[in-house]
């Protein structure tokens, strides 16, 4: 079950790469044209979406690698591995609740804008654009799930694995 965990978070990452990378090119277009003369409106629209989808896949993968937002004061002080990991897994459950509503009203927010246009392309439709933030719900309440499952047997164990 790990590897198959591990092997989603390559993927959202290379997925999170993919975009950053079609944001940083749609950026060099839009100062080329903008340079030119050129008139190049997608752009604006490529760029968000792109950047807005590199964020959420990026913070949906560093939920499974731990480098998400963190306040380590109060870990950093103790000592004990098993008050560590109970500590640990508050903040799991914390962060599982934020990220299940994420996923909930992400899905939401999808449905709602499926068939609306994008703005300078209206061919496309955004429904596809919000997908980013059911995905990265998903994800990271599985990143922590195991996490929580991982904190439980190590407590088992005797808690300072």
């Amino acid at each position: 079950m790990r590897k198959a965990i591990d092997l989603l978070a390559k993927i959202q990452i290379a997925v999170g790469a993919l975009f950053l990378f079609i944001f940083m090119m749609t950026v060099v277009i839009q100062m080329a044209c903008r340079y030119t003369g050129v008139a190049a409106t997608w752009t604006e629209d490529v760029s968000m979406y792109s950047f807005i989808w590199a964020v959420f896949m990026g913070a949906g993968a560093m939920v499974h690698e731990k480098r998400h937002f963190a306040f380590t004061s109060i870990s950093d002080m103790l000592k004990e591995g098993t008050v560590k990991r109970l500590l640990s897994m508050i903040i799991c459950i914390i962060m599982l609740i934020f990220a299940f509503l994420m996923l909930k009203y992400g899905i939401a927010v999808t449905k709602q804008f499926w068939n609306y246009t994008w703005n300078n392309i209206p061919s496309f439709k955004r429904g596809p654009t919000w997908m980013c933030l059911p995905i990265c719900g998903a994800t990271s309440c599985i990143y922590l799930i195991e996490e929580i499952i991982d904190s439980l047997l190590a407590l088992g164990k005797g808690g300072n694995n």
